[in-house]
């Protein structure tokens, strides 16, 4: 059974906004639901790869030593209050381009698997936050981070997707309460962190 604090911290981080989540709602708010749809899709496709050379990676390394586990447990734990601490800086600067030229799915899906795919810090996230969520006692830590990834992955296209299909929705309550998105941003950082902290320290 998925730990809870692991689809918490999950839905936190998804809800971040990044690069995908600016080019869905982007997507949502100048091409439609359907289109956005396709974004959602594209978006969670291209972390895939980013997930197995994690998984890949963290295997070798977990299957050295617990002293080995436990460093790359802090080490995740001291990343995940780094991205805490981008999240409480940037708050509110969060900016949509209002202009987009993509109309076929299937480019809009490609857009947005380049989108992820490109970007290198994925694959660290990953390597930071799989393991805090991997038993010290589990007798198979890959097959462990591979349902965990997996979840991580449908929780990114549902959030993906509810921000396309509410694109315009949101759009407006940006546009007029700049400063509650900040204090929500906010919010998310001292969560984030707060996870981070707890995590760090748990003997699971």
């Amino acid at each position: 059974m998925t730990n809870p604090e692991f689809l918490l911290a999950s839905l936190i981080v998804v809800l971040i906004p990044g690069t995908g989540v600016v080019y869905t709602i982007t997507t949502g708010l100048t091409l439609k639901w359907r289109a956005s749809l396709a974004a959602a899709v594209g978006c969670t496709l291209g972390i895939v790869p980013h997930i197995l050379a994690s998984i890949l990676g963290l295997s070798a390394l977990l299957n050295m030593s617990a002293q080995v586990f436990s460093a790359i447990k802090w080490a995740g734990a001291l990343y995940l209050l780094y991205l805490a601490w981008n999240m409480w800086r940037e708050a509110g600067t969060l900016e949509i381009q209002k202009k987009s030229t993509e109309t076929s799915f299937r480019n809009i899906i490609l857009k947005a698997i380049a989108i992820n795919l490109l970007n290198p810090k994925l694959t660290i996230f990953f390597f930071a936050f799989l393991p805090l969520f991997v038993s010290k006692d589990s007798s198979s830590p890959t097959l462990e981070m591979i349902l965990l990834s997996a979840v991580f992955m449908g929780i990114t296209f549902v959030v993906f997707a509810l921000y396309g299909v509410l694109a315009s929705g949101i759009s407006a309550y940006l546009a007029n309460s700049v400063q509650a998105v900040k204090r929500l941003q906010q919010a998310f950082a001292i969560i984030l962190a707060i996870f981070a902290v707890r995590l760090g320290l748990s003997e699971k």
